[in-house]
């Protein structure tokens, strides 16, 4: 009863988020009430064997039979659309449904089958293409649905555009899922709550993934299923138990839009991965398995970064050639990248209202950055470098470009914060050939682009002035040929890398994740404008790690203290602090939460890592802690294998105990330093 009370107001509180205005505060508070009534953060897990988180063949005929039954299919499918005052699944007599042939592994998608699902309207010239893919050795499978008009008319008003609208057989289950960007230090906070009848539902934040972020594990009684949304926009999924196990929803929250003639749409990516584990870690370390193995673009890695920083008046292109070239070898060894953020093309009265003029600013920079990235390339550095391709200032060289083209600019009150309209083909084209000659010329090779302004008021805007009442047809385009302008970049340049901003984590998505990486996952961890770090920095980065851990292997941001306890709070996989390489390798493999503490300082925090029988813990005794002693018991280990543990600053201080003996009675661990971060590693004997 109590839970069904407090879904009862979580609804009711999404409904309000419902009608209001999508970027605005007001959402964001009424989002996060929604949670804290429904869900809590104090969550743990039971132990998990090494065996048990194997991917089993009875999981893999599941995701194949499910895909099977609801994918490939002419009778019901997953997917859903209304059209006029039909709908596609209730009207599925007058559609011709064909199912291609399943392509080879790796065909299409790293790791895939692929298989395209035409489908033609039999009168009125609509027509789709589902995009269908499954992964059978990650038991998951994904799908986009495209639909376009071949007629010379406009269509039918499409309207609940549903990617996913579907079940999924998992029963008596709890949801987990984490909290957006804020920023703030509870950033991608991990809670759970008791899935019931009625509906649960999330969507984006003005665009941008600020209140959750779209990823969902739905773990029952023997089975679950990992749910998650690709959309870099404002996305909507919903949730609730039904007959038979569990409804999914997903979709572009606001579309209703006829097409004009020739005119294509298309849904967000839904993935599903399933497991047949009470666990609910079985199904984190799944999703996190498919999405190194096969999601994450080839060549993307765990990687440490030198030189972040805005860069300041006075500094030029010698300064940073020298530095380079001065580094000692034991740093640039250490190091992938040289870093340079934003503040480098020509200012007016600061960076924050220069936006859009993607040169080196001639003054400071006369040679523009290859030099830099030549000194770099000789230190076996990379050279990445800052943009924001789709903001620009009145007066810059895009806003100048494009301002007299209609439809290339959607203008706001605030001067410095225009936005190039990737839905205008103009613009786009424009745009990409902008940034690709900027990033040839400067010979980059990571690409960080972030994204200040909240989209969807612009979106909204360029649908009144140009849409002809179309709602939610500029986003579509948008965030389509955004997708396209990265694919673009990436096939122009082969090797570069895309770092994934977004006002620090504000775009974080499986479509991104299949282009590349979020090196700063908050703003929380910025340096305030004396320079000084937040006062929760140490407690507040190793929550976010905790939290965004369950769902994105590779993420990367940096506290900017001094000390072991601060530079063992920056265990991150990327980070801007040198050492512990070592230890971080192992950050891409097997989650293990072990104790969560939040922001209480009072409390011990420990996390594991895990690549096949080897890896580490590490435990925090964080400053308020009181006791000096702590059990440490590990997980994901085999039971009858011995290992050999040790303390990582005494490694000649071994011990052999059994995976038994580490999950079941742990170690005790005296720790009396306060704080302290200790490191214990292991590996199989």
């Amino acid at each position: 009863m109590i839970k069904t009370i407090s879904a009862l107001i979580s609804a009711f509180l999404m409904l309000i988020s419902s009608f209001a205005v999508p970027d605005s505060n007001f959402k964001f508070l009424v989002d996060r009430a929604a949670v804290d009534v429904s869900a809590t953060a104090e969550v743990s897990f039971d132990t998990i064997t090494a065996e048990e988180m194997l991917i089993t063949e009875s999981e893999k005929q599941s995701c194949r039979e499910w895909f099977n039954k609801n994918i490939l299919t002419t009778e019901k499918p997953a997917y859903n659309f209304n059209y006029g005052l039909k709908s596609f699944r209730g009207d599925i007599k007058n559609w011709s449904i064909t199912v291609g042939k399943e392509s080879a592994t790796g065909e299409f998608y790293k790791g895939g089958k692929t298989t395209y699902i035409e489908l033609a309207h039999k009168e009125n010239g609509l027509a789709a293409t589902v995009e269908a893919t499954i992964y059978e050795d990650n038991a998951t499978c994904e799908w986009t649905v495209f639909i376009r008009n071949t007629a010379s008319e406009n269509s039918p008003v499409i309207r609940n555009f549903y990617a996913a609208d579907c079940v999924v057989p998992v029963s008596n289950c709890n949801l987990y899922y984490s909290k957006g960007s804020e920023p703030a230090p509870d950033d991608f906070e991990l809670v759970k709550q008791a899935l019931t009848s009625v509906p649960v539902s999330f969507s984006a934040n003005g665009g941008r993934t600020e209140s959750v972020l779209p990823y969902f594990n739905i773990s029952g009684k023997n089975s679950g299923v990992v749910f998650s949304v690709g959309w870099s926009g404002q996305w909507f999924a919903a949730m609730s138990r039904t007959l038979g196990g569990v409804n999914l929803k997903a979709k572009q929250e606001k579309l209703s839009a006829y097409l004009e003639p020739a005119e294509e749409i298309r849904s967000p990516l839904v993935s599903l991965t399933f497991y047949n584990n009470s666990n609910a870690l079985k199904g984190f370390n799944s999703f996190r398995k498919w999405t190194t193995d096969c999601l994450y673009p080839d060549g993307v890695k765990a990687i440490t970064t030198m030189g972040i920083g805005i860069e300041t008046p006075g500094t030029t292109v010698a300064d940073m050639v020298n530095g380079i070239k001065n580094s000692p070898v034991e740093f640039t060894d250490s190091f992938d990248a040289y870093w340079i953020d934003a503040g480098w093309f020509p200012i007016k009265n600061d960076w924050g209202d220069s936006v859009g003029s993607w040169y080196p600013d001639p003054e400071r920079y006369p040679e523009g950055f290859a030099p830099i990235a030549d000194a770099a390339a000789e230190r076996g550095l990379g050279l990445l470098l800052w943009y924001e391709p789709e903001r620009c200032a009145v007066g810059t060289q895009v806003y100048n470009d494009c301002i007299g083209k209609e439809g290339r600019i959607i203008e706001s009150d605030d001067t410095s914060r225009n936005m190039v309209n990737f839905a205008n083909g103009g613009a786009l084209e424009y745009i990409t050939d902008v940034i690709l000659e900027s990033l040839k010329a400067n010979k980059v090779t990571y690409f960080r682009i972030d994204s200040i302004p909240e989209p969807l008021p612009f979106w909204q805007t360029a649908d009144e002035k140009w849409g002809n009442g179309r709602k939610g047809i500029t986003e579509n385009h948008y965030v389509a040929n955004f997708y396209g302008f990265l694919d673009t970049l990436v096939a122009e340049i082969p090797d570069l890398k895309i770092d994934n901003c977004c006002s620090g984590g504000k775009r974080i998505d499986i479509e991104m994740s299949r282009r590349s990486i979020p090196l700063w996952r908050s703003d929380f961890n910025c340096l305030d404008g004396e320079g000084k770090a937040n006062p929760e920095i140490l407690q507040g980065t190793q929550a976010q790690t905790y939290g965004i851990s369950f769902w994105v292997p590779i993420n990367g941001t940096c506290a900017y203290l001094d000390g072991e306890y601060a530079d063992r709070t920056n265990l991150i996989p990327c980070t801007q602090r040198l050492g512990y390489q070592d230890v971080r390798e192992y950050m891409t493999g097997n989650y293990y939460p072990l104790c969560y503490a939040g922001l209480d300082t009072s409390r011990y925090q420990a996390t594991q890592y895990d690549v096949e029988g080897k890896g580490f813990a590490v435990i925090y005794k964080r400053e308020n802690v009181e006791e000096d002693m702590f059990t440490l018991r590990l997980n994901g280990l085999d039971p009858d294998k011995t290992y050999v543990v040790y303390d990582y600053d005494s490694p000649d201080e071994k011990l052999e105990r059994s995976g038994k003996e580490l999950m079941n009675d742990g170690l005790e661990l005296q720790i009396e330093q306060t704080p302290k971060a200790v490191i214990i590693m292991y590996g199989e004997k």
